[in-house]
């Protein structure tokens, strides 16, 4: 179930949970303020930690750049 709002990804930057691209689902539970990014088989590949709006994430004093869901997840340094 996905639930529109944000999270950091592992390269830092802020995506949203409504389309973290790389094929990737979000499963959100916002009373912890928690994000699963799975596979569309359901494989867990990053945990992150939920955010509203945006300006949630400046409060929190993490700088990361929204980018959409087509922006590659990792570099070709990382192997991807």
């Amino acid at each position: 179930m996905t639930d529109d709002g944000y999270f950091v990804d592992w390269d830092g930057n802020l995506r949203s949970t409504d389309d973290p691209g790389g094929g990737y689902l979000c499963e959100v539970d916002k009373v912890a303020r928690y994000v699963a990014i799975m596979t569309k088989s359901g494989a867990l590949v990053h945990e992150a930690t939920y955010y509203k709006a945006q300006d949630d994430v400046a409060k929190a004093g993490i700088k990361a750049p929204l980018v959409p869901g087509s922006h590659p997840w990792g570099s070709k340094a990382d192997g991807f």
